[in-house]
């Protein structure tokens, strides 16, 4: 984490533009700032392009919502999933039974919850939980592969987009850390 201090004006002017086409709802400005809380409270340690690709993999795994989330679609749809009723939830679509029981979750919505949601993102992302393939894997001091790294969720799935959030992203992080 870099000595300065996050602009979070600032850097919430940055993303407004960048990722959310001009406008941010209160729902995803508090969604971030929880992003942003628990990453200086829990994960200090955790470098802004870490954050970048974590940031920008809630983006897309929220639809864009930045807010823990049920998986999309009708009932019919989820009730078809192998995994029914431990369909995806939170703020990166964790399912089956199995995963939601490795983060001590015994309710499935309750990985709907703002600490848990939280616990699940970074910890899952930072020690590889979801597919064996962690943010170190791909983002470390003097390499950083932003494609790549869609590997620590869903294979290369929408790669190249998230790709393109985590740069975003990275680039409000460091402006936001200048002197304005």
């Amino acid at each position: 984490m870099a000595a300065n201090p996050i602009n979070r004006k600032y850097f919430f002017d940055r993303i407004r533009h960048a990722l959310f086409g001009g406008k941010l709802t209160a729902a995803q400005v508090e969604g971030v700032t929880k992003i942003l809380d628990y990453r200086d409270a829990t994960w200090p340690k955790m470098s802004d392009d870490e954050l970048a690709y974590l940031l920008a993999t809630v983006k897309h795994e929220t639809a864009h919502k930045m807010q823990p989330i049920k998986e999309m679609g009708g009932e019919r749809y989820l009730r078809a999933k192998k995994y029914y009723p431990w369909y995806g939830r939170g703020l990166i679509q964790i399912t089956w039974k199995e995963n939601y029981e490795k983060y001590g979750i015994k309710r499935a919505d309750d990985a709907l919850k703002w600490p848990n949601a939280l616990h699940v993102a970074f910890h899952g992302m930072i020690f590889g939980e979801f597919t064996g393939k962690k943010l170190a894997d791909y983002i470390r001091p003097g390499r950083v592969d932003y494609v790549g790294a869609r590997r620590i969720i869903n294979g290369t799935d929408r790669a190249k987009l998230v790709a393109g959030y985590a740069r975003a992203f990275q680039d409000a992080l460091k402006q936001s850390r200048e002197p304005q």
